[in-house]
């Protein structure tokens, strides 16, 4: 029997009734599969024995003590009673605030196990926090090391103890292995059954270890065989291979007044071998910002155009989008593409004039936002799908859009490094084209902390920037002013930027609740340097390249994440001049916030900063990952199991491709991976 079979109700364990279950229930635990995978978060050694002595004042103590006498202090209501005991190598005192009850069980010289932590104060060792069981030759909770539950209103400890060991004297030995028998001999893991039991009842740490890697493995291993899974579905589609024409690609590199780097030149291979291949391409693009992924994907796009392919270019919003059509134009209409633009804010008679011409194959590139997917957009011969900023749709979005072409090939792009543990869970039935090296003549950005009140410093240097006919952006985490939060703001900072600290200068404001329009205008204004300042929110974070740009104000920078202050900070030194982030931060900071300051002040490497992002927060706190449901391991951390993750990911993918039957159910394999893993093509893709 699979552990995922259990599916009795967890008032069929003794003792559990009606009253217990509503409190299992606020755990999430409904049957005896719940409860059995209800794992510790901690525990207690009750086994190794420590004695009053031993701790040396400080501590905590395991030991048998015999009850000397009861004290009492204070007076009144405050009365409160003090227990002395000793353990043959020391006495100590047991107070007992708001316990007075413990009188009638405590009895002067009897013995009892004694667990507490303790410290010497007012001339003795005492100890507010302790448990005592009467001592016998079977203790309940003592000598063995105890598990410390997750807990809930109506749950205690030992209530929880009582039913898992209930549950698993009825269910433990019928407990099967769901991971094949090959696999758990060669990464050497226990039995489940074996697992589970000594992860409930632990006999040394050690073993603790090995069952925890044990279910770990088996959570890792459910994830990567999901991932094969897609990746192998994805090869199901084969397709006559034809390899991209690579004349325009060639016309366009020529054109360019800067060779590729190092990363350009492999990435761009790996693209169009993917699309020479015998089934579509599903490839991410990774990289910092201003690294020149659009231009691979640009060059991608020209490899079907004299073949009579067509290219969708979606991104998540009409400015980022826009900005990718003018660049598109710029770089490609001279070669002789027919380039469109469409968003939600079309009107419907253009729109019609352009859904015809799509479906004639009168365009070649049309490049917009959500809008792209829309029911009505039919293309002629859609043959490449590109993606910008992924993570910022879901599947069924990406879906949608993919559906419209026949076996057409998948470019994402991310400015978002992405963590290689992330990489191999989120989208792991993806290749991946990384590219670390920025074009020649970028200077990396110089980043400057300043507390809240040392502002003028920052705005003397923004002026400085200024006078030299640079540019700068201010940006704050709100757009108006809040009732509840004493922070600086988007539109009252703007009227003070504009009207006393730089009057000289011409300012602006764009934030998400002004129309399409006027952030067009303003855009272009800013891009053709009629605009000095632009006050912003985090709006700006993606789709604004203006290399005259080098000053990056972020005021309340704490209240920013890592991705996001990484990706702000990339707005500037876009050009060969020089530039400067200045992080503003408001005092009594915690200490995440501190250290994802220091992260930016040291290190401008968007890999380097990711990786901080994910140990400072960790997977489920990540935005997005906490609402997808694919990171709700019971025992597995990606944080700190990378090796292991790597170790399931070889095997998970072996698996799949030796065994092809493992991909139909009913086979065993498949239904517990089904069972504990959402179906690929319903997870959304994680934002980072």
């Amino acid at each position: 029997m699979f552990l995922r079979e259990l599916k009795q109700p967890v008032t069929t364990v003794r003792g559990i009734g009606a009253k217990h279950a509503e409190a299992f229930g606020r755990l999430g635990i409904s049957c005896i599969a719940d409860l059995l995978l209800h794992l510790p978060r901690d525990y207690e050694d009750r086994k190794t024995l420590a004695s009053l002595e031993s701790i040396r004042g400080q501590g905590i103590a395991n030991t048998t003590v015999r009850v000397r006498e009861h004290i009492y202090f204070g007076f009144g209501r405050k009365k409160t009673l003090k227990i002395i005991v000793e353990d043959g190598t020391k006495q100590a005192s047991l107070l007992c605030f708001n316990r007075n009850f413990l009188a009638q069980y405590l009895r002067q010289d009897r013995s009892y196990f004694l667990y507490g932590t303790f410290q010497y104060r007012y001339g003795e060792l005492q100890s507010s926090a302790f448990e005592l069981e009467p001592w016998s030759e079977e203790p309940e909770e003592f000598g063995r090391i105890l598990p410390l539950y997750p807990l809930t209103s109506g749950l205690g400890q030992k209530m929880l103890r009582r039913a898992v060991d209930r549950a698993l004297e009825l269910y433990a030995e019928h407990i099967e292995n769901e991971l094949p028998t090959d696999i758990v001999k060669d990464h050497d893991l226990m039995d489940k059954q074996r697992a589970l039991s000594i992860l409930h009842r632990p006999g040394s740490g050690e073993e603790i270890l090995k069952a925890r890697k044990t279910l770990a493995f088996e959570e890792l291993f459910y994830l990567q065989f999901i991932t094969a899974r897609a990746a192998m579905e994805r090869r199901v589609t084969h397709r006559e291979p034809c390899p991209p024409d690579r004349t325009l690609i060639e016309k366009l590199r020529n054109s360019l007044p800067f060779s590729l780097t190092e990363d350009q030149e492999r990435s761009l291979e790996e693209i169009l071998q993917d699309m020479s291949g015998p089934y579509p391409m599903a490839r991410l693009i990774q990289g910092d910002v201003g690294v020149g992924k659009t231009l691979l994907a640009f060059m991608a796009a020209l490899g079907y155009v004299r073949r009579g392919g067509q290219t969708a270019f979606m991104a998540p919003t009409e400015l980022l989008a826009r900005q990718h059509a003018e660049n598109a134009s710029r770089l490609l209409s001279p070669l002789g593409l027919n380039l469109a633009f469409l968003s939600g804010n079309l009107p419907s008679g253009r729109r019609d004039l352009l859904k015809a011409a799509l479906k004639q194959g009168d365009i070649d590139i049309l490049v917009g936002t959500h809008a792209l997917f829309s029911n009505d957009i039919t293309f002629n011969n859609l043959k490449l799908v590109i993606i910008d900023e992924q993570h910022r749709f879901g599947v069924h979005q990406r879906t949608a859009l993919m559906r419209k072409g026949t076996g057409a090939d998948l470019l994402l792009m991310t400015a978002t490094p992405i963590p290689r543990t992330l990489a191999m869970t989120v989208l792991g039935d993806l290749d991946v084209s990384t590219l670390r090296k920025a074009p020649a003549g970028r200077k990396p950005v110089i980043t400057h902390l300043a507390r809240e009140g040392n502002e003028k410093k920052v705005y003397d240097a923004v002026r400085a920037e200024l006078k030299k006919g640079r540019q700068a952006y201010f940006v704050y985490p709100l757009i108006s002013e809040s009732a509840k939060l004493e922070i600086k703001d988007a539109e009252t900072m703007f009227r003070k930027i504009r009207d006393s600290l730089f009057p000289e200068y011409k300012t602006a404001l764009i934030h998400s609740r002004i129309d399409e329009d006027k952030k067009k205008e303003t855009m272009d204004s800013f891009n053709r340097g009629d605009i000095d300042i632009l006050v912003a929110t985090s709006v700006v974070e993606v789709g604004v390249d203006v290399s005259n740009a080098t000053c990056m104000v972020i005021e309340h920078s704490e209240r920013f994440g890592l991705s996001a202050l990484h990706q702000l900070r990339g707005r500037v030194g876009r050009g060969s001049h020089q530039s400067y982030a200045f992080l503003i931060y408001s005092g009594n900071l915690t200490e995440d916030a501190k250290e994802r300051l220091k992260v930016m002040k040291n290190s401008t490497d968007g890999f380097f900063i990711a990786e901080e992002d994910l140990r400072i927060r960790g997977p489920g706190n990540l935005t997005g990952l906490e609402q997808s449901g694919y990171f709700r391991f019971t025992v597995a951390d990606i944080t700190k199991d990378t090796s292991l993750l790597s170790q399931a990911r070889e095997a998970a993918f072996s698996l799949a491709e030796t065994d092809p039957g493992l991909l139909e159910p009913p086979h065993r394999v498949v239904a517990a991976v089904l069972e504990r893993c959402p179906p690929f093509d319903q997870r959304l893709v994680s934002t980072f």
